[in-house]
């Protein structure tokens, strides 16, 4: 592997691994605070792809889609906290699991249902449909070095929300103790909602971005999902720290492990779970 190919891998797993923070993120505020076990998070990346291409093809503008796709995704991340998830704060994971399983079977089939199973495509919107000539026979896309920009911009926002804020003092200490957050008069519902909703929003986001980078498939979400509860058990659940060191590592696992160690490439991100687990029980920054 020489300097420069070696230079593209590393970038690419940065761009994949911050990538992977934005989905994580929203899974583990969900988890860590709200104590809801979301199976249907990645169906959320897979309807933030399918949203963006949907009205990019309606209104030819790759940027206004995404404007008004993201208030699309909130709406649908209000309608699901309140219709389905608003029951089980009190109840075992169990159900909770039931529930999100289903929705994920739901989801899966209304997408079907209004935009088909064919494999689609986002054309890389302009001005960023270019590609940095790095040597003679390396390029590298403009349009992966924006979207590193987006995500490492979103990631210094919610890390500046979580840490120096009123919103962020309240959110820390409801994954510390809910109880106590309650009875100090916060209303814990309308918390949990907001949580919730950014967190969907967040991850179909994720969705949007990453659509003229790679196919809109049916069930995309379900293979980044347990990527991402791979993350969020790295890193330690309920810590936006963690999500982010934990989706860089797991990003450039998962680069470079089909280019070093083909043989171990399906599994060495659990062997990279297990090590840390085996060091560290609940997570990096727990």
């Amino acid at each position: 592997m020489d300097l420069a190919f070696f230079g593209v891998q590393l970038l690419n797993g940065l761009q994949y691994g911050l990538l992977l923070f934005l989905i994580a993120s929203g899974l583990t505020l969900i988890f860590g605070i709200m104590g809801i076990i979301n199976l249907a998070h990645g169906a959320m990346y897979m309807i933030g792809a399918y949203l963006v291409w949907d009205l990019t093809m309606r209104l030819g503008n790759f940027w206004l889609a995404i404007v008004i796709a993201i208030p699309i995704a909130v709406a649908l991340g209000l309608i699901i906290e309140r219709l389905f998830l608003d029951t089980l704060y009190k109840r075992d994971h169990l159900y909770q699991v039931l529930l999100t399983f289903g929705l994920i079977l739901v989801i899966n089939e209304a997408q079907r249902i209004i935009w088909g199973g064919d494999v689609h495509s986002v054309a890389i919107p302009a001005p960023f449909d270019a590609s940095l000539q790095l040597t003679d026979n390396l390029q590298y896309s403009v349009y992966r070095l924006f979207v590193m920009g987006v995500c490492l911009a979103l990631a210094g926002g919610i890390y500046w929300v979580i840490r120096h804020t009123r919103l962020g003092i309240i959110i820390r200490a409801g994954a510390v103790n809910r109880d106590m957050v309650e009875g100090l008069g916060i209303n814990v519902r309308t918390l949990f909602t907001l949580i919730f909703s950014v967190g969907v929003a967040l991850a179909a986001f994720a969705g949007m971005i990453a659509a003229p980078l790679t196919s809109i498939t049916p069930g995309m979400g379900d293979s980044i999902l347990i990527t991402c509860f791979v993350v969020v058990v790295i890193g330690g659940i309920g810590s936006i720290k963690g999500a982010f060191w934990g989706a860089i590592l797991i990003g450039m696992a998962e680069t470079f492990g089909p280019v070093l160690i083909p043989s171990l490439a399906s599994m060495v991100i659990y062997l990279i779970m297990a090590a840390v687990l085996l060091v560290k029980p609940r997570g990096l920054f727990a």
